[in-house]
């Protein structure tokens, strides 16, 4: 699929030389290549051992879809409600390192790109230091069974806002490092195909990776649902219950494949207010961002390189 020509701002994970990847807002510029600052794959790894991991709580305020607090939740209206299930290997988990805190900040997918090492997620996940990947997570796994990845640059469009015509641009791309032996994720996980978003009425299969404090399982969800428009923007919307904190950048993936486990990803949990309705019924009803020319020209600048 070719992808539409570049001219989009980028807001950049740089890595410094103190040796942890870090967030920061830039327009343009250069970064730092593979393993700058001494975060690799490798060390990804060695840091994210399966208690930090476990021990990662939802992202700080601004992050996206809310956690449940205890007693919180409400079945009220439920249609349907997504299942837990073993996940499939181009999805995972973002962790990073959240001011003071361990955060799980995020789900994302992986993308087919031309150098194969391309994920996919809301604007909105903005991770800390210390950034990682980690493709079908498995709580408390003392290996995972697709490695874990250090995240290295990030690109976003800086006209995205919570709200207003800014929320439909609510998508961001990064780049992954190649683990130890040099492979790059694609190979290892295969990817989905992104494509534009077929319509605003469409069947998608939505999965993500909710946090333990909302969702106490701490494994994958899966809803397969019909989507509508979300009145005002240029957005889907889904009514699935369990998509809690730490679903945000969640693919949406359109014909789904059961046997290879990827499908066309046509959209991510994300937009208005971070993707989804305030309250504790938020959980239930779930938003994306609309794929366009604007979500292609970003794919355009994560690949050229």
């Amino acid at each position: 699929m070719s992808a539409v020509g570049a001219g989009l701002a980028l807001c950049l994970l740089v890595a410094p030389a103190s040796g942890a990847t870090t967030a920061a807002d830039e327009t343009g510029g250069g970064v730092s290549g593979s393993g700058a600052g001494g975060w690799t794959s490798e060390a990804a790894a060695r840091y994210w051992t399966a208690g930090r991991m476990a021990a990662a709580v939802p992202a700080g305020s601004g992050s996206g879809k809310s956690a449940a607090a205890p007693g919180a939740r409400s079945t009220a209206g439920a249609a349907r409600s997504a299942r837990h299930f073993d996940g499939v290997p181009s999805v995972g988990v973002l962790f990073s390192v959240d001011k003071d805190a361990r955060a799980h900040h995020c789900t994302a997918s992986v993308v087919r790109s031309p150098h194969r090492n391309l994920i996919l997620t809301a604007g909105h996940c903005k991770p800390g230091s210390r950034a990682a990947f980690v493709p079908q997570y498995r709580s408390g796994a003392t290996a995972q069974p697709y490695g874990v990845w250090a995240v290295e640059r990030g690109f976003t469009d800086p006209r995205r806002t919570g709200d207003g015509p800014g929320s439909d641009l609510d998508f961001a791309f990064a780049t992954v490092a190649p683990d130890g032996e040099g492979r790059a994720l694609e190979s290892v996980t295969g990817g989905n195909i992104l494509l534009r978003t077929p319509g605003y009425t469409t069947d998608v299969t939505v999965i993500g990776y909710p946090t333990v404090r909302s969702d106490p399982a701490d494994q994958a969800v899966r809803c397969d649902v019909r989507t509508r428009r979300l009145t005002g923007h240029r957005q889907l919307r889904m009514e699935c219950g369990g998509f809690y904190g730490g679903t945000s950048g969640g693919p949406w993936l359109s014909r789904f494949d059961e046997r290879t486990k990827t499908g066309y990803v046509v959209g991510n949990i994300g937009g208005l207010n971070g993707g989804g309705p305030s309250g504790p019924d938020s959980h239930r009803t779930s938003y994306s961002p609309y794929y366009g020319s604007e979500v292609f020209r970003l794919y355009a600048r994560a690949v050229a390189r």
